[in-house]
């Protein structure tokens, strides 16, 4: 008898064993939302804290309380923090944020309570009470003045110097632009002009570059490809003057095509032709002239500007200078 009475003892306490541990696990496995307040009583005006703590299994989908900028009638929210995460183990994590609050209203407030979703389930937390009182003023003990008109501050010049500084500028800019003006008009320009160099005809610039280079001996000096270049060179700035063509940056056969088509220098085309023949033979090929062939370029090139030169009238040469 005494022997079944010990052993339904034992079932019983380890039936009661069971049933708290599938408590325990129920209750680990819900969602918690607890409300807290750094301080129940504050002036008007004064601030203080809400804190929420959530916390829930990983698996869940929250759906945190929804707060806009007041709480309730009479109770602003002036900013949420940011939420931080916690992980305390068996698979569930811990939300934390605050919100700082005040109030302008002096009452006693009884915040609702915040609500979160989890899953299917809601669960709420605790209400709060916040007392919002008016500072007590003592009228009989103290005086008090009406308010005071504004008051003009002493001068001082430090004071007006960036507008006096601003004021100068905008003077000396209008001058300046008056005094730019009353030249304009007068026709008369504050910095000298340059002198205007007298008008030369493009032959007679040509002939005295082929002079300078006559002299130069060049090629007497072992110079040949300088020689035959600088002949070729100013031929080509005669020809673009004269016949207003691009010769600088075309081909010798470019030249020589491109001058064929002028009737006037027909006479001077074979000359030509042996000068650029021969500078390209010199330039490019490496090729060593003989004496007279050196003499004959320069012949050919004085020839060629002579036989081409056109003679400006006194009339041209006065409305172009």
């Amino acid at each position: 008898m005494e022997i079944m009475k010990k052993n339904y003892r034992i079932k019983t306490i380890i039936s009661l064993l069971v049933c708290l541990w599938i408590s325990a696990l129920s209750i680990s496995a819900q969602t918690v939302i607890k409300a807290s307040i750094d301080s129940v009583h504050i002036w008007i005006g004064q601030q203080t804290k809400v804190r929420l703590e959530i916390a829930a299994d990983k698996d869940k989908q929250l759906q945190l309380p929804m707060v806009s900028d007041t709480l309730m009638d009479g109770v602003e929210v002036l900013e949420i923090s940011k939420i931080d995460t916690f992980d305390i183990g068996n698979e569930r994590i811990q939300l934390k944020y605050d919100f700082l609050i005040t109030s302008f209203d002096s009452a006693l407030y009884l915040l609702p309570p915040f609500k979160v979703i989890a899953d299917l389930d809601t669960v709420l937390s605790t209400e709060l009470a916040l007392k919002v009182s008016s500072p007590e003023v003592d009228t009989e003990s103290k005086q008090f003045y009406d308010i005071k008109d504004v008051r003009k501050p002493p001068f001082a010049l430090i004071d007006y110097l960036p507008n006096l500084f601003w004021i100068l500028a905008i003077f000396a800019f209008y001058a300046l632009l008056a005094f730019i003006i009353y030249r304009m008009i007068r026709k008369k320009s504050t910095i000298p002009l340059k002198k205007a160099e007298p008008y030369i005809s493009p032959h007679i610039r040509a002939i005295n570059r082929l002079d300078t280079i006559k002299s130069g001996k060049l090629w007497q000096g072992g110079k040949m490809k300088e020689y035959h270049s600088e002949i070729t060179e100013t031929l080509r700035v005669y020809i673009e003057e004269r016949f207003k063509v691009e010769a600088m940056e075309m081909t010798s056969g470019e030249i020589l095509s491109d001058i064929k088509k002028h009737s006037s220098a027909d006479i001077a085309y074979d000359n030509l032709k042996q000068i650029l023949i021969l500078a390209d033979f010199v330039k490019f090929a490496k090729y060593s002239p003989m004496p007279d062939e050196n003499e004959l370029s320069m012949m050919n090139a004085y020839l060629f500007v002579n036989n081409t030169k056109k003679e400006e009238l006194k009339e041209e040469l006065k409305t172009e200078e």
